[in-house]
């Protein structure tokens, strides 16, 4: 039993040591977090940066993955440069961001899907790229956004579905891209949206019903591309509207008299078009002289 007395603090002692080496081994992992990220020969302190406006300065390159430790970040524009590359899937990490702008450089690539993780994100503005393939579907984590700006890339799949979960956006621009498909139902859920550019794209089908939902629009733009079917019969619902764009289609049928319900300076094209489509008379009086060149060879 002496034995077994003098062994029992000797085990205490064995315990108490690996318990304070296990505390060293993750004090040391905590260590190796950076304090600094140092960027295109610029140090920026961790802990202390939460803007980085990098607007117009010829920044060239690809965005360095240690971007992704500024994880205080809440501003990041590092829109009009000359940087090339992917983005970095680290920018997942940069939680905290409400603004996000890689706008007018020349990022290949595909948006990545760990942009989901951006939860707090209000606007997103990667216009005038070169990004390819989709619009990731998980863009429908951000619910905060209010502006979405993705025009002037080479996107050519669908629009996803989960665009419909953006209830707070007041402005979508997807216009001069390759994107196919129809426009999804789920556009109707966007009731804030003020503004729509889906112009000089690959668009198929018919302008969905639920368009008539978007009662806070000013500004419909859908011409250039391949829409068929008729003007919605709610377009006068749409009573702020104030330019309506759908030149260049295939759209077919009767103008719907509702139409006149709308405030719209019918005489001036850059704000009523609706030429080089199927659109059969007769016409509602109040455009009756402006709808331009259309097919009439189907009508009845």
């Amino acid at each position: 039993m002496k034995k077994l007395y003098l062994l029992f603090p000797l085990l205490f002692f064995v315990f108490i040591t690996c318990e304070e080496e296990q505390k060293e081994q993750q004090e040391e992992v905590l260590d190796t977090t950076p304090t600094e990220v140092t960027l295109w020969d610029v140090t920026y302190s961790v802990e202390d940066t939460d803007t980085l406006y990098l607007l117009d300065i010829q920044l060239t390159g690809s965005i360095p993955s240690e971007i992704g430790n500024l994880t205080n970040l809440t501003y990041l524009n590092l829109g009009g440069n000359q940087l090339t590359g992917e983005i970095p899937s680290e920018i997942g990490n940069l939680t905290n961001l409400s603004y996000l702008g890689l706008n007018n450089n020349q990022i290949t690539g595909e948006i990545p899907s760990e942009i989901r993780n951006l939860k707090n994100l209000t606007g997103l503005h990667l216009g005038n790229n070169q990004f390819t393939r989709e619009i990731p579907p998980e863009i429908g984590n951000l619910t905060n956004l209010t502006r979405l700006i993705l025009y002037g890339n080479q996107l050519t799949r669908m629009i996803p579905s989960e665009i419909g979960n953006l209830t707070n956006l007041t402005y979508l621009n997807l216009r001069d891209n390759q994107i196919i498909g129809s426009i999804p139902p789920e556009i109707g859920n966007l009731t804030n949206l003020n503004r729509l550019f889906l112009y000089n794209n690959q668009l198929i089908g018919s302008i969905p019903l639920e368009i008539s939902n978007l009662t806070n629009l000013t500004e419909l733009s859908l011409e250039n591309n391949q829409l068929t079917g008729g003007i919605p019969h709610g377009i006068g619902n749409l009573t702020n509207l104030i330019n309506l764009i759908l030149n260049d289609n295939q759209l077919t049928g009767v103008i719907p008299e509702s139409i006149c319900d709308l405030n719209i300076d019918w005489s001036n094209s850059s704000y009523f078009n609706i030429t080089n489509n199927q659109l059969c008379p007769p016409y509602p009086s109040c455009v009756e002289e402006y709808v331009g060149n259309q097919d009439n060879s189907n009508c009845d």
